[in-house]
């Protein structure tokens, strides 16, 4: 989980958020809702969002995947980095979660730029590449069941071009994955996707210790 960084202290924490942060009404506002809620600590953090819109930027992407969408704060931080030509495709299984974020996503006018699909992301996955969608993506953020990761990222490194960049959600996992007395098989999983990406020679990836461990991997 990572509504905020876990890896270090409060005060640092508090730091960064004071001297970084450029929060925005619209964000705070569904981070607010979202807070009330018993999974709140499924959405990412502040900053780790903030870096995301950053690296929309920086690399111009223009068309974005996400796999796992919560209440809408990822799928609203990307939406509002891209262009006004910009697209997210949005995977979820949960008409409840999501609906939380769609009227925020309207209140920010940023919902033409969202289409969100309900369903197994796999299915949506496949049939985007069915479709003819291979190598013509930008950027990939995966968050979603651990035990798929691996299956989101084949599918997701197929959607993108070269040069295309993913973003991998709780990759420390609250300090269990480099735990080795840890082995459920949320932790294993986490493990699995960590070894495959540091041997894919298709990609350049690199672990950050960002809200609950941020794994970046650029297609060659």
């Amino acid at each position: 989980m990572s509504s905020r960084n876990n890896n270090i202290s409060d005060e640092l924490n508090d730091y960064i958020l004071a001297n970084s942060l450029r929060d925005r009404p619209e964000l705070k506002a569904l981070r607010d809702v979202t807070a009330d809620m018993p999974n709140a600590g499924m959405q990412i953090s502040p900053d780790q969002g903030q870096l995301m819109a950053l690296l929309v930027k920086a690399t111009g992407a223009r068309k974005a995947i996400e796999v796992g969408t919560f209440t809408g704060y990822s799928a609203l931080v990307v939406a509002s980095a891209l262009p006004e030509d910009g697209t997210l495709v949005a995977c979820d299984v949960s008409e409840e979660f999501t609906s939380v974020g769609r009227s925020h996503w309207v209140r920010a006018g940023v919902a033409s730029k969202i289409d969100l699909r309900l369903g197994p992301a796999v299915k949506t996955l496949d049939a985007m590449i069915a479709a003819g969608e291979a190598g013509q993506h930008d950027m990939a953020f995966i968050d979603a069941d651990k035990e798929n990761y691996l299956n989101y990222y084949e599918r997701c490194l197929t959607l993108l071009r070269q040069g295309g960049l993913i973003l991998f959600d709780n990759m420390l996992w609250g300090g269990r994955a480099a735990n080795p007395k840890e082995n459920d098989v949320t932790t294993k999983a986490i493990r699995a996707l960590t070894r495959t990406l540091h041997a894919d020679e298709r990609i350049d990836v690199s672990l950050l210790p960002v809200g609950d461990g941020l794994s970046l991997a650029v297609k060659r």
